[in-house]
């Protein structure tokens, strides 16, 4: 099973050399497609979402017109390198791992990770005892993430982790009670607890520590990076990404 690490590897390893994008009248974004409220497809097949407003807006104030690529997660950097798109917005997490892949923008929304479980299962209040509650079982994450890694690295020891190729096919096994757990980024289950395969499930402890940034990847020192940055700070000023915000949370993800 792909880990992270092999991840960034097989996108080191197809990194082209960098041509700039912004010269052209049309850019085109990377976007994986399955990642609801953030990006997933409607009912006619369209890409919508979160990111996808976020980046038609961005390209609205750098005056080009964007197109929608979509591309499975576990090769979506590799793709961004041999250049099937110009950028990447797909909810993607800043590490350092990744940035030695490929370039980020600044943040365009901040993340948690957090534990999401039936709502009859007890697993105490914080995340010490969600750990003593669930060991031997079975938790879920998406593979190649923060959550996955988190999960091998700190409770790889005590718990099964299954990883999962997508997020909504984490949360199928999850409904379906083919693992016991899931962790995953909040405001994403946040989405999926709303709906009605989700309305017996809940969010158990806290966010884990720390605070998981998101930014825009670009091939390495590709000069479309200023460009989106500039309008980034354009769509915050001008009320814009608060509007596009509004629509999904009742709360600033920023």
């Amino acid at each position: 099973m792909q880990t992270l690490k092999t991840f960034l590897l097989a996108a080191a390893a197809t990194l082209a050399v960098v041509t700039s994008a912004f010269a052209a009248d049309t850019l085109k974004m990377g976007i994986e497609g399955a990642y609801p409220p953030f990006n997933n497809k409607d009912a006619s097949g369209q890409v919508v979402g979160f990111d996808v407003e976020i980046g038609n807006a961005l390209c609205a104030k750098m005056k080009v017109t964007c197109e929608v690529v979509t591309s499975d997660w576990d090769g979506i950097i590799p793709a961004l390198n041999a250049q099937k798109f110009d950028f990447l917005i797909s909810s993607m997490s800043i590490t350092e791992e990744r940035k030695q892949a490929v370039d980020f923008t600044n943040p365009y929304y901040s993340n948690k990770l957090q534990f999401i479980a039936p709502k009859a299962t007890n697993l105490g209040a914080d995340n010490e005892s969600i750990k003593q509650a669930l060991n031997g079982k079975t938790i879920g994450a998406q593979r190649a993430t923060l959550s996955g890694t988190w999960l091998e690295d700190n409770w790889g020891d005590a718990v099964t982790v299954k990883l999962y190729d997508s997020q909504e096919n984490a949360f199928l096994d999850l409904a379906s009670g083919r693992v016991d757990a899931l962790l995953g980024d909040k405001y994403a289950s946040y989405e999926w607890l709303k709906s009605k395969e989700g309305q017996n499930f809940e969010f158990k402890g806290e966010p884990l520590p720390g605070d998981d940034k998101i930014g825009i990847a670009v091939r390495k020192d590709d000069p479309l990076r200023e460009k989106l940055n500039e309008a980034l700070k354009e769509i915050i000023a001008d009320g814009t990404y608060k509007k596009i915000n509004d629509k999904y949370f009742p709360f600033s993800i920023l």
